[in-house]
């Protein structure tokens, strides 16, 4: 059977290698994958069965990858509420989360953390986000997922029942190799704990997690709202760093000695900033004043620009579900990047080939010969106009 081939024609190129919009660019797809690339009028010999869609006047960058999100939560402010729904609802909801993703450009779904109960496919026990990734598996229709399992926090950190919570560094170590047996791609840890000013576990406990980790091929990520914690998980070389809202240029220099990725949740904050002070952050935690949640924000966007100017590799996620934001809303965080201080194609690339890299796949977030036609079509041109992500025309 002859390949089913479609010639996209006369778009821009933004790939997010670059401040430069490549112009008058053409695409060629076969069966889904990119057959050629090249300068609009030098296409190769088609087909008469191609179908030639003419792409001008829009601008096709590699579908994205949201780089920490929680796709079995719905997200706004009763989320951990809604992590205690039945393991069925919470099921439906991935489903729902994958049509906006799909929509909204985004490819690739790097889940770090889903609560546990019984798939209501198969009744296995585990964190429901790995079941998630199995049913999708291999349908273009949903995302690709990679999957953390469940959080694994200090006992008193998050309300009971939603984590896997351990009382020491033995226990730490339990629990992630747990996760893994169960079928996570990689682990999360909340370095965060029931003390503001100190981290949950030392630089050695943490470093034990990543040295049976990586034994077994897989990575670690660590939860870090706060100094403290970004400091333990910096110098235990753990994967990557989430959220990364308090950073200093110790740490940062740190990060980038251990490649130490940063993902960064900057639109969590933005989110916060209009909301009424009873609905920003769920029932059990006392909402900041205005005044905190500015002071967050602007250390965090430091933290942003102290990361990259010390080489960081910073990937772009929503922590959507798991936070106030909903699924396909990841174009707030490349303008949110700019704010803090980005180049837009430095944010572009955040959302695109640095979540590929930080995944360790090749596949993801890049546009090249060869490789998955993984593409989104925009109106307006994202290296000037982050904007232009909120503008898709077509997913392919």
């Amino acid at each position: 059977m002859s390949a089913m081939r479609t010639l996209y024609r006369d778009a821009a190129l933004a790939d997010g290698t670059g401040p430069e919009l490549r112009v008058r660019v053409s695409v060629l797809v076969a069966d889904d994958r990119i057959e050629w690339i090249g300068d609009t009028g030098e296409e190769p010999q088609l087909a008469g069965d191609t179908v030639v869609v003419d792409a001008s006047g829009s601008t096709v960058i590699a579908g994205m990858v949201d780089s920490h999100s929680h796709l079995t939560l719905p997200g706004g402010a009763h989320w951990i509420d809604r992590g205690f729904d039945p393991p069925q609802r919470l099921v439906d909801v991935a489903d729902h989360n994958a049509r906006l993703l799909r929509t909204a450009g985004v490819r690739w779904a790097r889940d770090v953390g889903s609560p546990i109960g019984d798939d209501p496919t198969d009744g296995s026990h585990r964190a429901l986000a790995l079941g998630v990734r199995d049913r999708w598996s291999g349908r273009r229709e949903y995302p690709y997922v990679r999957a953390a399992g469940c959080w694994v926090s200090r006992a008193g950190t998050l309300p009971g029942g939603l984590s896997v919570e351990v009382e020491d560094g033995d226990g730490l170590v339990a629990a992630a190799v747990g996760q893994l047996d169960d079928g996570a791609d990689f682990v999360k840890l909340y370095l965060d704990g029931p003390d503001r000013e100190t981290s949950p576990f030392t630089v050695s406990e943490v470093r034990a997690v990543v040295q049976a980790a990586h034994a077994r091929g897989a990575r670690v990520t660590a939860h870090s709202g706060m100094l403290p914690g970004a400091r333990v998980g910096a110098e235990a070389a753990v994967d990557s760093l989430e959220h990364g809202f308090q950073l200093d240029s110790d740490v940062a220099a740190l990060m980038a000695a251990n490649k130490v990725a940063l993902v960064s949740t900057l639109a969590v904050l933005e989110s916060w900033r209009t909301f009424s002070r009873t609905t920003i952050l769920p029932r059990f935690v006392e909402p900041p004043r205005k005044a905190e949640i500015a002071a967050r924000r602007e250390w965090a966007h430091e933290s942003v620009r102290l990361a990259a100017r010390a080489g960081v590799l910073v990937a772009a996620g929503t922590d959507f579900g798991g936070g106030s934001l909903r699924a396909g809303q990841l174009a707030w965080e490349v303008e949110c990047l700019v704010a803090a201080g980005l180049e837009p194609w430095q944010a572009l690339a955040a959302a695109t080939r640095n979540g590929g890299q930080l995944l360790g796949e090749p596949e993801a977030g890049v546009i090249r010969e060869g490789g998955t036609a993984d593409l989104v079509f925009v109106h307006g041109d994202p290296l000037s106009d982050p904007a232009a992500l909120w503008r898709i025309w077509l997913v392919t």
